[in-house]
């Protein structure tokens, strides 16, 4: 089994690498590599997108590289393979991002991508730091995982979802802000599981089991 943590240079992705690599070992889940190369993600059985920054940047950046790009997106719309993406990678799983320009995402879970805006003038933007996490519906991404469990977030947008079946988790942050996403064998996490202990490697044990 091959699980590909796509690498469009959109962020440092070496503590993901680490975090996947040693649950893959764990639960026996096979390679696990960081590429830029289509050919690496046309044959992995999972695929994992990760990002940080702007969106306008993450997904011009992820779509300027056409093999890459198109890799991704026959894999996970006509292949079916277990998708996860984390942080702005998430957040492109929606139809539109709103942060400076509107901007086309990969409209795999229909929304938008919206700045947080806190019902507490006091509640600062981004949204920085540990966070309980609150579960709307079962996944097997969460299996062993419960409301009141934190995870770590740094973020200043957020997706909206057109669905409400679409949004599997929140947290409370001056009002619901979303936390995972998900709809058929994709999931996403606003937050980093690689940087939330416990809950954030258990999350990606039950990414690298899960076959849906």
């Amino acid at each position: 089994m091959l699980t590909a943590i796509i690498d469009y240079e959109s962020g440092n992705l070496h503590s993901a690498e680490k975090a996947f690599q040693r649950m893959a070992r764990e639960v026996d889940a096979g390679e696990v590599v960081v590429t830029d190369k289509a050919e690496v993600v046309a044959r992995a059985d999972r695929i994992v997108l990760p990002g940080d920054g702007a969106f306008p940047a993450c997904a011009a950046a992820l779509k300027g590289q056409s093999g890459l790009f198109d890799a991704l997106v026959e894999a996970v719309e006509t292949g079916g393979r277990p998708f996860l993406g984390i942080c702005v990678g998430m957040q492109l799983m929606a139809s539109w991002g709103r942060e400076y320009q509107d901007t086309a995402g990969l409209g795999w879970v229909p929304g938008d991508v919206v700045k947080i805006t806190p019902s507490n003038p006091q509640l600062k933007v981004p949204h920085m730091g540990w966070n309980d996490l609150v579960l709307n519906a079962p996944h097997p991404v969460f299996d062993g995982i419960a409301t009141g469990d934190h995870a770590y977030f740094v973020h200043s947008y957020q997706v909206r979802v057109e669905t409400a079946a679409d949004r599997l988790a929140h947290v409370e942050y001056g009002g619901d802000v979303t936390a995972v996403i998900g709809r058929a064998t994709m999931v996403g996490t606003q937050f980093h599981p690689e940087k939330s202990q416990a809950t954030g490697l258990r999350m990606i044990a039950n990414f690298l089991r899960w076959a849906p």
